[in-house]
């Protein structure tokens, strides 16, 4: 990794027991036999069964998330118990060690995967492999077509982080002191200039009102994918117009882009929030209000 983290570069080579939110190829080396290591691909199905890191299991958001029937909302959270199951039948057990990486660009996708399992209270035991798939390729090390067996783990009832919130709570901290509502979708929609879509219609165009424009691309190097130093990603958020004790409300189209500058804010110290349903949600409140002028 080229712009990593100092600190947590420093604590990466002083330690091979560190249990930090990013980890590097080498980190991942060496502890790739580790017995409670639980190793997750994120990525195309056809690209993880072409090459994957050895050991590593395929997950989708689809393993880790329901879809709204009534609302057609995609990329909700599921219920403690279900999301327990699920877990469980990744191979994730109380005591595991979770490495997430992305098998090509997924980068948002992981770090969904993440950000779910720090809600379900796991966010001390899991990690994201800086690069991914690419970085994991360019330190020469190996991988597989292999699938390892399935591998059923045991985990206590979860302990859910209060890490989502609605569109009510939303609106009424777009201009309250202490919170950033950030938005992490690209800058064409942020500005107006595009209009997302859902299942069953466009969303409203522009954001929300007052929100701090952050697209979940800048967080991470555009030539290699790796994360951005923490004095870059401090001059981002600062830039932004996010003060160093906010804790940061994100949305985006449905709750995906979004986990990617929160998982960055996090880095930076930031206490950190889900507006799930997004833009999803948003735009079926027809009272609520968005804005298409430039931060």
């Amino acid at each position: 990794m080229r712009n990593t983290l100092c600190t947590l570069a420093f604590l990466v080579a002083l330690t091979a027991s560190a249990q930090t939110p990013v980890v590097s190829a080498q980190w991942l080396h060496a502890h790739l036999n580790d017995s409670d290591l639980v190793l997750l691909h994120v990525g195309e199905k056809d690209e993880y069964k072409g090459a994957h890191i050895p050991g590593a299991r395929f997950v989708s958001l689809g393993d880790i998330s329901v879809m709204h029937t009534e609302t057609m909302m995609m990329l909700e959270m599921l219920s403690a118990e279900e999301l327990r199951k699920h877990l469980e039948a990744l191979g994730i057990s109380d005591n595991s060690r979770i490495v997430v990486y992305f098998g090509k660009d997924w980068v948002s996708p992981s770090t969904r995967v993440l950000f779910t399992l720090d809600y379900a209270g796991l966010g001390a035991h899991a990690s994201l492999l800086d690069g991914g798939m690419p970085a994991w390729k360019k330190a020469g090390e190996e991988t597989t077509n292999v699938v390892p067996p399935q591998r059923i783990g045991k985990l206590s009832p979860l302990k859910i982080n209060s890490m989502i919130v609605d569109a009510d709570f939303v609106r009424a901290h777009l201009h309250t002191n202490g919170f950033a509502v950030v938005d992490a979708r690209n800058a064409s929609f942020y500005d107006g200039v595009e209009t997302g879509q859902s299942m069953n219609e466009k969303h409203k165009t522009g954001h929300l009102p007052g929100a701090k424009s952050i697209p979940f691309t800048s967080v991470a190097t555009e030539s290699d994918l790796m994360l951005k130093s923490h004095a870059q990603l401090e001059e981002l958020f600062t830039k932004a117009g996010v003060k160093p004790d906010d804790t940061v409300i994100g949305y985006c189209h449905i709750g995906q882009q979004a986990t990617a500058m929160l998982f960055a804010a996090r880095l930076i110290g930031h206490k950190v929030l889900l507006y799930d349903g997004s833009m999803d949600d948003w735009s079926t409140h027809k009272d609520f209000p968005t804005e298409t002028s430039s931060k």
